[in-house]
Parts: C-alpha cells; structure tokens; sequence
C-alpha cells in the first residue's frame, strides 16, 4: 500500500464527480485517499465487513457478487477504469452485503467517508454529484431487473455485446468486442447458466450474426444483430 498525492489528485480531477473542485477543494480529499495495489484474485472485502469509504478504480477490473452458503456466486457488477463501488453503504453506514474481487491485476483508490463527509458539508454542488452517481446506479440496477424479468437470454446477451461497443452508428458495421472477463462470469452478470450463455452465442454464429475467438466476438453486422434481438 503506497501513496501518491500528485498522481492521485490528478486522476480525482478526471473523474466527473470530481472535475468541477478547485484544486483547493481536492487537497483534502486526495490527502485521505489511499492507493491500493490489488493482485489478481484477491478479495478486496467479504460481506460483513465494515465499509469506511468507497473504492474507484484506476485500472484493472473488479468483480461485485453474492456468494451463497453453498458457494454459488451471483456476479452483481464488474467495475472497470473510472468506476466506483461502495457509496451507497458509505452513506448508510452499513457492512458490505456483498463481496468484491480483483479479476486482474488493479489499482485502486479508497476514499476515506470521513473526508466525503466533511466534502459535502462544505460543498454543496459535491453533495449533488454524489447524488447523481448514486442515482445512476439505481436506475442501472432497475433495469437490470427489468431485464432478468422481461428479457429473454438471447436479448440480454445482445444488448451486453451491444452495449460493449464503442464505436455505435459509425462505419463499418463489423466490429470486435472483447468480453472484459471470462464468459462464467459475464454469463453470471448476465443471469443465465454458463452453459446457456455458450449455446446462445452458439446460435448467434449459426445465423451468422457474430464470430467468437476466445474472448474476441467478432460483430458480423451490427444492424442485423441489433434487428434480431427485436
């Protein structure tokens, strides 16, 4: 665990949550960020344990889910670069009630909630950014559940690869997306089996609508695959 106040308060400025403080305003809270060094596979926490801030990542990838009694897991969330975790038990002032993990190599940093706190007393348009993340995070999770509810697998599947692209409407309509992880745990994320996720992709190439290599989807044609998930 290293520190490194110039580095970080560069990134925290880059951040939208971030990017309208004076770098007066920033000062204390790159003062009570600490960098974290994450191996991949580690645990960054278990559920239960206390939450004293929240995490955002500089780079690698971290793994949000719920383990069972049995040891199945449900992913919940995969965090890349520029994401953020943790801010809504921050606020409540609750243990985590679920497990993250390092999917690769990371760093991160923890911001301290007795500096947001002290942050949001003194700057009100912060306490409003604050809100508004929280906000999208709400409204990814309902349509998450709107998805598991209203979807069929096929569609979810569709509209990730979709969703990965960042290139929509631009020229040419074939494309590569690489799934940011192994396919159990995009399949997970995706609430279907791993078997059922194969088998979806399996017929997504049948019809000649995407190409897999490894973790490479090779988008065949982006309009006929948005059309076939109408």
């Amino acid at each position: 665990m290293t520190r490194s106040p110039i580095k970080t308060q560069a990134f925290l400025a880059s951040l939208p949550l971030f990017k309208e403080l004076a770098p007066e305003e920033l000062d204390p809270i790159a003062a009570g960020t600490t960098e974290l060094h994450v191996p991949r596979g580690e645990i960054i926490f278990n559920r239960g344990d206390p939450c004293v801030g929240f995490h955002l990542v500089v780079y690698g990838q971290i793994k949000l889910a719920f383990l069972s009694t049995q040891g199945s897991e449900k992913v919940v969330e995969l965090i890349g670069p520029g994401g953020s975790f943790g801010e809504a038990l921050m606020f409540m002032d609750k243990p985590y009630i679920l497990m993250a993990q390092a999917l690769a190599d990371s760093l991160l940093l923890h911001v301290s909630k007795n500096v947001v706190f002290t942050q949001i007393e003194r700057e009100p348009a912060f306490a409003r950014k604050m809100l508004a993340g929280l906000s999208r995070r709400l409204h990814s999770l309902i349509s998450d559940v709107e998805s598991y509810s209203l979807q069929s697998g096929t569609q979810r599947v569709i509209g990730y690869l979709l969703r990965q692209d960042g290139q929509a409407g631009a020229a040419p309509l074939s494309y590569v997306v690489t799934l940011p992880t192994s396919k159990a745990i995009v399949a997970s994320r995706l609430n279907v089996t791993p078997e059922h996720f194969s088998r979806i992709l399996h017929d997504l190439v049948e019809a000649g609508l995407i190409a897999v290599d490894g973790r490479d989807v090779h988008i065949v044609d982006d309009e006929r695959l948005r059309a076939y998930r109408s």
